[in-house]
């Protein structure tokens, strides 16, 4: 009898429940046929049973569908975060390009100013390296024979003098800055019209070596391109006077200059399409045309 009891005992309960469970459900529908009233022990009392078992039956669920519902949202957020950085990213290369192009139409501007006044043909090239040896300052271009430089052209930027082409190949260039020790342009102090030469010293500085009395140079003072010495065109700035050296004990005097173009950043430069008279019976090559037309890829200033 027990090892009966035993086998049966899930599907008596199972037909308990359902006896509870019916007799519930009548006495409900007798309660709503009578318009209503309190429930009876009985019914009352499963009801009682039933909810903390349903809330405690209900539990994992309400938990695992709580945990689901994060995570969908927690995607979503990822999608969305991965959005908005694409986003913030696009437009942060946006701004980039925007202040490249005012830039580079400012740049332009002061080119295209320096080339009305210079009156010459003037090539865009790119600073494509340099030299690292502590004895000599140089650049690398990438433009060469075949888009017109010759070794004696003037390398400039919209702020002022860079250097001298000394080596072409067919498509690139070095060229000499005047930042370099061997370098010398003839100078000419704009406010006194004060003549010097204006050298290399290896570092950031110039040095203007000048001949007259003292206040002829002062600090703030110009000092641009006299045109002499037939290699730069006159008038192109070369650096601003930072300091003189009063107690001169020679007829030389010296000042220090700043120089006008930015010699750590830089990155394009345009070569003067232009050489002396006296450069091209050294060098006895057949220069280019001033203000002939260059080639297709030259990147030509307009």
């Amino acid at each position: 009898m027990r090892d009966i009891l035993h086998r049966l005992r899930l599907p008596l309960l199972f037909a308990g429940l359902a006896v509870l469970a019916a007799i519930s459900l009548l006495a409900d529908q007798r309660a709503l046929q009578a318009g209503g009233r309190d429930l009876s022990w009985l019914s009352g009392g499963l009801l009682e049973v039933a909810a903390p078992v349903q809330r405690v039956l209900t539990a994992p669920l309400e938990l695992i569908r709580d945990a689901y519902r994060r995570y969908v949202d927690l995607l979503g957020v990822r999608d969305e975060n991965a959005a908005l950085r694409a986003r913030v990213a696009a437009l942060e290369d946006e701004g980039l390009q925007l202040r490249e192009a005012l830039l580079a139409s400012g740049a332009l501007e002061q080119v295209a100013a320096l080339r009305a006044q210079l009156e010459l043909s003037m090539l865009a090239t790119e600073v494509v390296g340099q030299d690292v040896s502590p004895w000599f300052r140089s650049v690398v271009l990438d433009r060469g024979r075949d888009h017109g430089l010759r070794a004696g052209m003037p390398i400039v930027t919209e702020s002022g003098v860079v250097g001298l082409v000394t080596a072409t190949t067919p498509h690139a260039a070095r060229a000499m800055l005047i930042l370099d020790r061997q370098s010398a342009v003839d100078g000419l102090v704009q406010r006194s019209r004060a003549r010097g030469i204006v050298r290399g010293t290896g570092g950031a500085e110039l040095e203007f070596e000048y001949t007259g009395p003292p206040e002829e140079v002062q600090v703030g003072d110009l000092v641009i391109t006299s045109g002499y010495g037939g290699v730069y065109p006159k008038g192109i700035r070369i650096g601003e006077v930072v300091s003189v050296a009063r107690d001169a004990p020679y007829l030389v005097r010296r000042a220090r200059l700043a120089p006008a173009a930015g010699f750590e950043r830089l990155e394009r430069v345009f070569a003067v399409l232009w050489r002396s008279p006296t450069l091209e019976l050294l060098a006895g090559d057949e220069p280019p045309a001033v203000g002939a037309a260059p080639r297709a890829d030259a990147k030509a200033v307009p």
